[in-house]
């Protein structure tokens, strides 16, 4: 058993070149220290999700390799997908698993950003408890404008930004044909976090737009015509939230990610979605499970599927069955959950 162990999920902006996502992934793998646990490309969203582990130098150093070889091989000029995106990285998180702080966590993350950014002239911002000010915390803040407002933002154009959150931490400020092939990058620490997708049996992502509005935190700013503006707060805690269609399936999705899931399990995000659609007469067909999940979320969602269960695995059989993981998608237990997929592949 190692002493310390470190989670990174960095998403890249690339989800339909198998052969380029592949490049990229495997810098990490052939990182000493490093074990590769999940690479998930989607294709709507143009943007893979890569989960990998180990010790906090050897993934500081997987971190580098990855965002170095992104920086090189993507091209931000050149890609559209329904996902919020800043750059060719747009997420590169550290997470606390076992015998490591979150502190310590926030400063793996600092490091990373202070040595590349000595040798790659992009944009890159801190991010969650690595950042430098609390109106930088949140990554929705941070990417506001996207990649497309850069360009004013860099420029002194007009921007959805302040001067608190417009510029990067480090890295140049102004527009650059460099930056617009990176464009800007976000390095952070977090806690766990779960991403988690409710399919809608629609094509134009209605329906699914309305509900992400109402069950993330933060719910709906409305606004009078006269400029008045009040916020409607959202029906779940620590959820983030959009609808976004997928055209590739012909469906729509609830997308989410749940900041606590012991405050908004998987089943409760569920089933909340699955009551919002059924007032408009449409159906759910299953979820999806992006990157890995810990034990206790799915023993917790398997509990309230079959309260007569006991043991994990067949807790784990009525979360899979009941949240519809198998339907549009593939889950497997022993990649998908943390502590099942570190045990296999991590300790030996």
């Amino acid at each position: 058993m190692v002493a310390q162990l470190v989670e990174c999920v960095p998403n890249i902006s690339e989800g339909r070149d198998i052969e380029t996502i592949n490049a990229i992934v495997d810098v990490v793998r052939s990182t000493p220290g490093c074990t590769v646990l999940g690479v998930e490309p989607d294709h709507d969203y143009n943007r893979t999700v890569i989960t990998f582990a180990g010790e906090p130098s050897a993934v500081k150093e997987g971190a580098k390799a990855l965002i170095g070889e992104s920086i090189s091989k993507l091209d931000m000029r050149t890609h559209s997908g329904e996902h919020p995106r800043m750059g060719v990285v747009d997420v590169c998180p550290f997470v606390p698993l076992s015998g490591i702080s979150m502190g310590e966590c926030a400063q793996l993350a600092r490091d990373v950003v202070s040595e590349l950014a000595e040798t790659h002239p992009v944009p890159f911002y801190l991010y969650g408890e690595a950042s430098t000010s609390g109106g930088r915390k949140l990554l929705s803040t941070l990417r506001k404008g996207q990649y497309e407002g850069l360009e004013a933002r860099y420029s002194g154009g007009e921007s959805p930004h302040n001067d608190e959150t417009r510029w990067p931490d480090l890295g140049p400020r102004e527009w650059s044909p460099t930056v617009a092939k990176s464009g800007a990058i976000t390095v952070g620490a977090r806690p766990i976090l779960v991403a988690y997708n409710v399919n809608v049996n629609e094509t134009d992502a209605f329906v699914s737009k309305m509900i992400g509005s109402i069950v993330r935190s933060s719910g709906r700013l409305l606004k009078s015509e006269q400029g008045g503006k009040i916020r409607s707060h959202g029906m779940l805690n620590h959820v983030q939230g959009m609808g976004v269609p997928l055209e590739e399936m012909g469906i729509s999705q609830v997308s989410m990610n749940l900041l606590d899931v012991s405050e908004c399990p998987l089943h409760l995000a569920y089933r909340t979605c699955q009551s919002l659609a059924s007032d408009h007469g449409i159906d759910l067909c299953g979820s999806e499970i992006v990157g890995l999940v810990p034990l206790a979320a799915m023993l917790d969602a398997g509990r309230y599927f079959a309260p007569d269960a006991e043991d994990h695995d067949a807790l784990v059989d009525a979360a899979v069955i009941g949240l519809g993981l198998n339907e549009h998608h593939s889950f497997e237990p022993m990649k998908h959950i943390i502590e099942w997929a570190l045990a296999s592949e991590v300790v030996e």
